[in-house]
């Protein structure tokens, strides 16, 4: 379910997931401050935990929008499917199939807190709250392992400072269940997130590094569908070519061509790059002998002009099938 190519739409996607991990850390620590016997006594219980529930919810709605606007985006490769079943998508299955997971995970916490004291106790609903650490696990290493931003300073930054955080407080937690209160109390558990959030960030600067592909790539090869229009009277034509290049590149392209017999009379090119929007304009200099193809230079803003060549088989009727589009600079 493809609705939008539109650029804000990715970056929504982005910054909703971010969002909701930096809010899932935040609840998670909450609660680890809320459960300890030895929790933050300057603010009352009750606000503290309507601030870890208000959390949640918050969470919970940047997850719904990570989602959505990853489903309706144009240029992200996901189905709807591979949003639910996890490990099945088409791009690193094994992180995205990590998101999926938390996601669901998180959906399965929220409608264990509606049954509280209605359906289930309350020891089976902290037995199952247990789970958002599994929760923030799992949407840790999606963060690490897929996403645009994934090597980028600012979200390593969250990242390690989320670890060391969750890290730290619990084992304050556990320390303080067992009677530890020499100082320094947070040195042991601190230096394991340390080292854990060291490990995550080698992994995200080398095997896990994104590698960016420019949106409007100056070379590039993608497969063409599409329809051909022909309007032709006794001495001139109009041929019309609207087609869509699917593929590293993802392009829309038309062609509009004045023709009079044995020759072009005007031409008209135009390819639209997604999903940032940005145009190539220009005209066609070459049809193919069978009209089975066509040869454009266009130019987009402040670049140097790009030679596209169209090819393809007509299946039946107008529509183009087993066509490629390439670009070179």
């Amino acid at each position: 379910m493809h609705l939008t190519s539109s650029p804000l739409d990715w970056y929504v996607a982005r910054a909703g997931g971010v969002v909701a991990y930096v809010l899932l850390t935040a609840g998670v620590l909450l609660g680890l401050t809320m459960t300890s016997r030895h929790r933050l006594t300057r603010w009352p219980h009750l606000a503290i935990e309507n601030v870890h529930r208000f959390t949640g919810l918050l969470a919970g709605t940047f997850v719904t929008i990570h989602i959505v606007t990853i489903a309706i985006d144009s240029y992200l490769p996901f189905s709807l499917v591979s949003l639910v079943v996890p490990f099945i998508s088409g791009y690193r299955p094994a992180w995205v199939g990590l998101g999926v997971v938390a996601a669901e995970l998180l959906l399965a916490l929220a409608i264990t807190n509606r049954l509280r004291r209605r359906t289930i106790s309350y020891r089976a609903w902290r037995r199952a709250h247990y789970l958002n650490f599994a929760v923030w696990g799992a949407a840790t290493v999606h963060g690490l392992g897929s996403g645009t931003d994934r090597s980028t300073p600012w979200l390593l930054a969250i990242e390690v400072v989320a670890i060391v955080s969750v890290l730290s407080v619990t084992g304050w937690r556990v320390l303080r269940r067992r009677g530890v209160s020499r100082p320094p109390i947070l040195a042991l558990p601190g230096a394991a997130g340390a080292a854990i959030a060291l490990a995550a960030l080698l992994l995200a600067l080398g095997p896990l590094r994104f590698h960016p592909k420019p949106w409007n790539a100056a070379r590039f090869t993608d497969t063409l569908d599409g329809r051909i229009l022909r309007q032709l009277g006794s001495t001139r034509g109009i041929v019309s070519v609207a087609g869509q290049g699917s593929g590293p590149q993802r392009v829309v392209v038309r062609a509009d061509l004045l023709i009079a017999p044995n020759q072009l009379l005007d031409t008209e090119f135009q390819m639209e790059y997604l999903p940032s929007g940005a145009i190539c304009a220009g005209h066609v200099t070459r049809v193919d002998d069978d009209g089975l193809g066509f040869q454009a230079r266009c130019r987009t803003a402040n670049s140097p002009e790009r030679t596209v060549t169209a090819r393809w088989i007509t299946a039946r009727g107008a529509d183009i099938s087993g066509g490629t589009i390439s670009s070179t600079a």
